[in-house]
């Protein structure tokens, strides 16, 4: 019997990093929106919660029919009689009344183990949802309850009519001793709870003006951006504007950046801003030759972090999207008439760029120095959103 249940474990073990890959994006979105950090903590817990579902689904679903067109159940798919397991360990038992040395027996029996495996089954959800959520009682009882019926009745539909027939029975007292293990797992929380880190004071001392802006927040604002940036450029290309590649990254990343306070939709989703950098942000020594230098004393701002204003951010996105990207953009693209040898030694000039901007990328990535070229050039870089006290938020809306 101990086969069985190992068996579901193992693949849930096996398809847990898929699962968790998929996890991964709502799971930085939402982190980033309501506490505006990744805690290590709370993201241990929330994986192991996933990870403890996927072992749950998978013991009470596998093995699966050989085929959709399954036979139906012998014995019917319903039992609704509650306590009717009771009866099952009567009739399986081999304890011999009067006899206390075969009582033990009962341990090894099927029926009495399935009663266990069905309470240890939700105990970790009731210790989760207490832990991390901070359920009431009611409120862990009414959810133990509940997965437990979505548990029942996936496997009454034969997965909501994947299957012909049911494969497993719906159990009334599967649902009782799902909801006893929900709340043992609530009580054993309560107890537990004394020795582990409060889930409601992990941000406590939390200053996230001095966090740093990862490159995977920014990578995952990036990816947003990018599909609403391709849908802009779309349009704007199907209303027969000439450059729409041109147009539109001057509209998102130049334009709405600075009508909205330095954020894009993207940076918008994951809690972060562009801003402009005072000129001794990172003791950054100032860029060679009389041009540059000059740019960058223009866009440096004097003192405290500001929002970033329009030319920093033309020259920002100028010298990414129209300069390294532009230049592949007109690989990809030449002008009609060209002449080959344009073409090759352009196409050399963009390896040789693509590969400098690659290395340089990765080198800022490893040694997780925050600003790339263009935003120690244009004097711009990310800063998490802060949120401000309710008063504030009050007295700024009663001085307008």
């Amino acid at each position: 019997m101990l086969q069985n249940y190992l068996f579901p474990i193992k693949y849930a073990f096996a398809a847990f990093p898929f699962a968790a890959l998929l996890f991964t994006m709502p799971f930085l979105v939402v982190q980033y929106r309501r506490h505006g950090y990744v805690n290590k903590v709370r993201a241990f817990v929330l994986y192991l919660f996933l990870l403890y579902l996927m072992n749950a689904i998978f013991l009470v679903m596998l093995p699966l029919p050989a085929s959709r067109h399954n036979l139906p159940l012998s014995g019917g798919a319903m039992q609704l009689i509650p306590f009717h397991f009771i009866q099952d360990i009567v009739k399986e038992t081999a304890i011999v009344p009067g006899e206390p040395s075969t009582y033990w027996r009962v341990l090894k029996e099927r029926a009495f183990l399935q009663v266990v495996f069905n309470v240890v089954l939700t105990v970790p959800f009731g210790m989760l949802i207490r832990y991390y959520f901070r359920s009431g009682p009611v409120m862990s009882l009414i959810l133990s309850f509940l997965l437990s019926l979505f548990i029942e009745v996936t496997q009454l539909t034969g997965i909501y009519g994947f299957y012909d027939h049911p494969y497993r029975i719906f159990d009334v007292d599967d649902l009782m001793t799902n909801t006893l293990g929900g709340m043992i797992g609530f009580l054993l929380a309560v107890w537990l709870s004394r020795y582990l880190p409060r889930i409601e004071h992990l941000d406590q001392g939390v200053d996230l003006s001095t966090k740093r802006v990862t490159y995977t927040r920014r990578g995952l604002a990036l990816f947003f951006d990018y599909l609403l940036w391709g849908a802009l450029m779309t349009v704007i290309y199907r209303l027969g504007i000439k450059e729409a590649y041109f147009v539109s990254t001057g509209v998102y990343f130049m334009l709405i950046p600075y009508l909205t306070g330095g954020k894009t939709p993207g940076k918008w989703l994951v809690r972060i801003q562009l801003i402009g950098l005072p000129a001794d942000e990172g003791k950054q020594r100032e860029p060679r030759g009389e041009l540059a230098a000059a740019v960058h004393r223009y866009l440096s701002t004097k003192g405290e972090r500001q929002s970033a204003g329009l030319l920093p951010l033309i020259v920002r996105y100028g010298l990414l999207y129209w300069g390294v990207f532009g230049l592949n953009r007109l690989l990809a693209f030449p002008p009609a008439g060209m002449p080959s040898l344009f073409r090759v030694l352009l196409a050399l000039m963009v390896l040789v760029v693509n590969g400098v901007f690659f290395i340089h990328v990765a080198k800022r990535f490893f040694r997780k120095e925050p600003l790339l070229f263009y935003e120690k050039i244009s004097r711009t870089g990310h800063a998490i959103m802060l949120k401000e006290p309710d008063g504030e938020k009050r007295a700024q809306v009663g001085s307008h």
